[in-house]
């Protein structure tokens, strides 16, 4: 690359960075590989570092990050102050990725809760880390992409959790029908950073990126105002970890695939396909050696469950036979954890606004049912909708309160003004009242939709994929 591309490529950039700053803030490229056209000190052909630093794969990483949002990190930057630090800060910021003198800022870590009653911890990147993160892993997809398993559905370009399932129904109906349904024990608090650097250094050359990455990884976490160091793990919640786990558990991947074994694998949820109950225990025996031994992971031996299909759940579903073939169901704890969340949006002491309440409804039963919508539940959730309309009507009778209110608007409603008197004076407690001739036939099931409410029924009658 001679000296005059170079000023030609430096031109070009700043040219375009102030026509961006002047016309499109958002879709702005801020960062460029050099701003002093000297790059003497830098290899002639350019490496895999270089094209992570690229101004069109920073521009891209930037504006996903802007797009996803979320909370601030330990400096408390939140993104949309980011547009401002990298234009004052660009210049030494490339300068010290390039050197290899960059030091990541310690995640800020923050617990969530889980169904079990236990905490899941999630590390908090600040946001200038989660574009670099980000650049690095749009260059790695491509790279690792030629190397993953077709049996591999998490966190991967044009997969999903929904090809998972049918991946799982495929292989039980060809007669794979008991597996082994591994469960790792906190596979992203005890990845063994060491094993994932030389996994890492099999496929990157460029030792800069490998360094960068490390660095990541042993940055530490904030907990509280005190330091943590982190020698194992990859934290949860950095636009990294994805792509990271991904490539430590292509390990056992491929040699699942060397032994020949059906599988289906989304992130940590692995499933393992046997033809004989037998063959899942010697698959369960051999596997657990080589994660225990070569990956220096914990295979947690109360959750993994030798079983047939029909006895496990796999990212929310479960499985039953229909005739002569497995199809897809709602797991009951996947029924459980929908119940629990329409309790929570119905609740009449939250003390939302109607608007608000039709709002987070609408969104959680879309958002629900596309996710489920794979599974046979009709029946299922015409009882829910019968259950779930019963708690809207006794949220608005609550809403009533006084008995004049009532009595107006059952009037409203078409019910008789001596019914209405008497319904209105009904001593009865808001649950029963909402099961009652009172409300059903006053409160009705299509004036609740007009009103703006959505059924899981109606809608799921829209998406439900028949296979």
């Amino acid at each position: 690359m001679n000296g005059r591309k170079q000023k030609t490529e430096k031109d070009t950039c700043q040219r375009e960075d102030r026509a961006a700053l002047e016309d499109n803030v958002e879709g702005q490229t801020f960062l460029w590989m050099t701003e002093n056209g000297d790059t003497s000190t830098k290899p002639q052909e350019p490496e895999l570092l270089e094209f992570i630093l690229s101004p069109k794969n920073l521009n891209e990483a930037y504006k996903k990050v802007m797009r996803n949002k979320g909370r601030g990190g330990v400096d408390r930057m939140q993104t949309d102050e980011i547009v401002d630090y990298l234009r004052e800060h660009k210049d030494e910021l490339l300068t010290q990725l390039l050197d290899g003198k960059y030091k990541p800022h310690p995640v800020l870590r923050v617990e969530i809760p889980k169904e079990n009653g236990k905490k899941r911890s999630l590390g908090i990147p600040v946001v200038v880390d989660r574009v670099v993160q980000q650049a690095i892993t749009q260059q790695l997809t491509p790279i690792y992409e030629r190397q993953f398993s077709p049996s591999s559905y998490g966190f991967r370009p044009g997969r999903s959790a929904h090809q998972a399932v049918m991946q799982c129904l495929a292989n039980a109906n060809e007669g794979y029908c008991y597996v082994v349904d591994m469960d790792l024990e906190k596979f992203f608090d005890t990845v063994n950073q060491s094993k994932l650097i030389e996994v890492l250094s099999r496929t990157i050359k460029d030792g800069r990126v490998v360094s960068l990455i490390h660095k990541y990884l042993r940055a530490g976490v904030m907990t509280h105002g005190h330091y943590e160091e982190t020698t194992t793990g990859v934290p949860q919640g950095g636009n990294l970890s994805p792509m990271l786990s991904n490539i430590m558990l292509n390990e056992m991947d491929k040699e699942l695939e060397n032994r020949e074994h059906r599988f289906v694998r989304y992130a940590d949820d692995c499933m393992i396909f046997c033809r004989s109950q037998r063959a899942a225990e010697r698959v369960l025996a051999g596997i657990t050696k080589f994660i225990e031994s070569k990956l220096f992971l914990h295979v947690n031996r109360e959750k993994t469950v030798v079983a047939h299909i029909t006895e496990v759940q796999f990212l929310g579903y479960g499985f039953y036979r229909s005739k002569d073939q497995f199809r897809p169901r709602l797991h009951n704890k996947s029924a459980e954890k929908m119940k629990a969340k329409i309790r929570l949006l119905t609740s009449r002491s939250s003390g939302w606004g109607n608007e608000r309440r039709k709002l987070e409804l609408k969104q959680f039963i879309i958002g629900w049912l596309n996710y489920f919508r794979l599974a046979d539940m009709s029946k299922l959730l015409e009882k829910t909708d019968e259950w779930y309309r019963r708690r809207l009507r006794s949220l608005i009778w609550k809403q009533w309160k006084r008995i004049k209110t009532k009595h107006r608007n059952l009037i409203k409603l078409g019910i008789p003004k001596l019914k209405a008197f008497e319904y209105a004076n009904t001593r009865k407690s808001y649950w029963r009242t909402a099961g009652s001739p009172i409300l059903s036939r006053s409160i009705t099931n299509d004036r609740l939709r007009k009103a703006g409410f959505i059924f899981f029924s109606d809608y799921y009658k829209q998406v439900h994929c028949v296979n």
